[in-house]
């Protein structure tokens, strides 16, 4: 087998994990190749002598596994090393309970085995990806989003007004802060931090979430995922910006946007003691009487 790894940040308990996936790798003969930034970050003067790469082109079907060390955002970064190459991620917590990132680093070993043993199943997750009208360089290479794509006003306090469409037809003009278009995965982020529903990883939908609108009727909407929807955003400055998952680059207001469902699927690594629902409940304590 062989199996990649990436991290983003130096944790405290970074190197109890590091010495438990080396002491698997040896003991059944499993292939370790690091991120190279990452391996630069651990290693910096007393080189481990493993293998390493620095883009999504270095990585190809003979990797079984890409693990993730940190939280939910690293996992972000590594479906941009992923993309469409089918390579199932599995998220190693170094830090809180994330819906994601959900192997807790006392069980390490043990989840390990279980992916050797192929005792797993996969998780498949909705990508949306980002198209304008106007060329964005930095738009060229990465251009989806495993959470959501969200438009935010720039420079200015007042509100900015987004013209939406679905499959071509007027939805509605957001008058708000912005605009949260999420897949199920990205449910339990930043949209439902704005007031938006909670979808089971498989639902086969996306919502539109408003951020701070101006008119109070203007609710969250759940529609299908295979829906194509156009944006055109205006307001009293020329520029807004646009986020997909943590990375964001400003467009100009003439600029159109499409935002649709990538024909790939992100692959998370899923064990039948570590469900999403499991998940849910431990993160937002649903359940739990504080008074009791």
């Amino acid at each position: 087998m062989k199996f990649a790894v990436y991290g983003q940040y130096y944790h405290e308990n970074l190197d109890a994990i590091l010495s438990e996936i080396f002491l698997f790798s040896e003991e059944k003969q499993v292939e370790i190749v690091f991120e190279k930034g990452f391996y630069d970050l651990i290693s910096p003067e007393n080189p481990l002598k493993v293998k390493t790469f620095s883009s999504h082109k270095e990585l190809d079907a003979s990797f079984d596994v890409f693990i993730s060390i940190g939280g939910d955002g690293t996992i972000l970064r590594a479906a941009t090393f992923v993309r469409d190459l089918e390579i199932p991620i599995l998220g190693i917590n170094a830090g809180r309970l994330g819906f994601l990132a959900t192997i807790p680093r006392e069980s390490i070993a043990y989840y390990l085995n279980l992916v050797y043993e192929k005792q797993y199943t996969l998780s498949a997750r909705t990508v949306l990806g980002l198209h304008t009208s106007v060329k964005n360089p930095q738009l060229e290479d990465i251009n989806f989003a495993l959470n959501e794509v969200s438009i935010n006003r720039k420079d200015t306090t007042s509100m900015i007004v987004i013209e939406t469409y679905l499959n071509g037809e007027y939805l509605n003009s957001y008058w708000a802060d912005g605009l949260v278009i999420s897949t199920p995965t990205g449910s339990t982020g930043y949209s439902l931090s704005c007031g938006g529903a909670v979808l089971l990883p498989d639902s086969k939908s996306l919502i539109i979430t408003p951020i701070a609108p101006h008119n109070l009727n203007t609710r969250p909407i759940v529609i299908p995922e295979d829906t194509e929807i156009t944006l055109k955003v205006s307001g009293r400055e020329e520029h807004y910006l646009v986020s997909l998952d943590s990375r964001i680059t400003t467009m100009t207001n003439e600029a159109v946007l499409t935002i649709k469902m990538e024909p790939f699927k992100i692959n998370m690594v899923a064990f039948a003691d570590k469900t999403f629902l499991n998940t849910l409940r431990n993160k937002l304590l649903w359940g739990e009487d504080k008074r009791n």
